[in-house]
């Protein structure tokens, strides 16, 4: 087979698979743990598409030895993974619960014996119940809590740890948690939300140095949900619909990471009455030096101005409408194209308009509603090529020289997918929810031949069997 028959990827680019606490690990009140907003949220079922809670998910937290087998057997090298705050403070601060530290020590040390890097996410959205009573991340004295947080668990796991992201995506934590209410801790207030926004970014560049001052060789980033953003037409309307969309979404949380400050349209689209409180030092705290930047991307929107005009709930306070083409597929997530070509261009708009440092893919995946056939097995096509032509998409990125140095597929099995509940599976691993099997999809085989060669062979990213 022919270089250009064979998509290669260097010796030392990361191939991984990603989760999160809350979503694969249940024992929601075992062993000291205390309560989080998502357990709360999620215990009442009008939140939960489904009506379920996530007091089980995966059984994660009882089977993490059998998961961590399973990785290996898959050809996994690195894992993304993430703590629960409340697990080792139940109460967000003060006294550390030894038994949730354990559990950690446990897990890390058990990747480590099978060859498996770990990749920690400080928080992945489960705040400690009794921090959020005091307001949460509205509240400036989370990010000090957060901050300790940090401290305790960096010296205790730092001696393995070295890949450290400081916060998941954000933009989804501020705004589908309080502006459109959709996730914990359900709220519905824009100004409540830019000032989470800004106080998460602030213990961001908060934690870093705390991270390097007690990790040796510590590599530090932030995730960023990043999208592809286009106008639905070239109307002048729908282009700045789709200029203020990617403000909100996209450099809003960019420009303060990397440029140390907010886009100036849409700090006036806001106005002052909105936007948050910000103290001397703030911006330069926020836009820290990082060792990398974790992306998450899984679709492209096109976006138009919405008719109806700025209002508050939902993203009317943008006063734009996402547009859907009948002629693009989409996956079980409806909203969600699959636009592959999104992905390329994205990258090579981070290094135009950012700069050029090392990124890594954190989450890239696909929902389907798939499930065990008459023998047993899962074939999930659909999923393998949507993979395949975004993995594609970074191979074609890094031929433009931007430094894409690795890529997390989400997600390792099938989980709790927030308000959701149980509808959504994004897994390469099937999890029957009743009996807690696992079963290897067809697309986790075909992500473990993708390790074990460094790459594929393009036809695979253009196989029209399958959308």
């Amino acid at each position: 087979m022919s270089e250009s028959d064979f998509l290669k990827f260097p010796s030392d680019f990361v191939w991984g698979s990603a989760t999160a606490a809350y979503q694969i690990e249940g024992g929601w009140n075992a062993e000291g743990k205390g309560e989080s907003i998502w357990d709360r949220f999620s215990s009442n079922p009008r939140n939960i598409e489904d009506k379920q809670p996530g007091t089980v998910t995966c059984d994660h937290f009882h089977r993490n030895v059998e998961d961590t087998a399973l990785m290996a057997s898959l050809g996994l090298k690195n894992y993304r993974m993430s703590l629960s705050w409340p697990r080792i403070l139940p109460l967000g601060t003060g006294k550390v619960n030894e038994a949730g530290l354990a559990y950690y020590d446990r897990e890390i040390d058990g990747l480590l014996a099978q060859g498996i890097t770990p990749w920690v996410t400080l928080f992945h959205w489960d705040l400690p119940q009794a921090l959020q009573d005091q307001g949460g991340w509205a509240n400036r004295a989370t990010v000090d809590a957060y901050t300790a947080y940090v401290d305790v668990v960096t010296r205790r796991l730092g001696d393995r740890v070295k890949n450290w992201m400081t916060h998941n995506e954000p933009w989804v934590y501020a705004f589908c948690g309080h502006q459109f209410g959709a996730h914990a801790p359900g709220l519905k207030d824009l100004k409540t939300t830019l000032a989470v926004a800004h106080h998460l970014l602030l213990s961001h560049g908060r934690a870093v140095p705390v991270i390097r001052a007690n990790v040796p060789g510590a590599r530090v980033g932030i995730v960023h949900n990043l999208e592809w953003i286009e106008p639905a037409s070239d109307r002048e309307e729908d282009i700045a619909a789709a200029q203020r969309h990617d403000g909100a979404y996209n450099r809003w949380f960019l420009d303060a990471t990397i440029k140390g400050r907010y886009p100036g349209d849409l700090a006036a689209w806001y106005g002052p009455d909105l936007l948050p409180e910000i103290r001397r030092d703030d911006m330069e705290t926020i836009a820290v030096p990082t060792d990398f930047l974790g992306v998450n991307y899984y679709t492209r929107r096109l976006i138009a101005h919405d008719p109806a005009g700025r209002g508050t709930e939902g993203r009317s306070f943008l006063a734009v409408q996402q547009i859907y083409r009948p002629f693009v597929p989409r996956g079980h997530f409806d909203e969600w194209e699959m636009q592959p070509e999104g992905l390329f261009k994205l990258l090579i708009r981070l290094k135009k308009d950012y700069g050029d440092f090392p990124i890594y893919i954190s989450e890239n995946g696909t929902s389907l509603p798939d499930a065990p056939g008459a023998d047993g097995q899962v074939h999930d096509g659909i999923r393998i090529r949507y993979l395949a032509r975004h993995v594609a998409a970074i191979h074609e990125a890094r031929r433009e020289n931007v430094d894409v140095r690795g890529y997390f597929v989400w997600s390792l099995m099938d989980n709790y997918e927030w308000g959701f509940g149980f509808t959504k599976r994004f897994g390469i691993v099937h999890v029957d929810y009743t009996t807690q099997k696992r079963t290897v999809k067809d697309s986790g085989r075909w992500y473990a031949g993708v390790i074990g060669h460094q790459g594929f062979p393009v036809a695979e990213a253009n196989d029209y069997t399958t959308y």
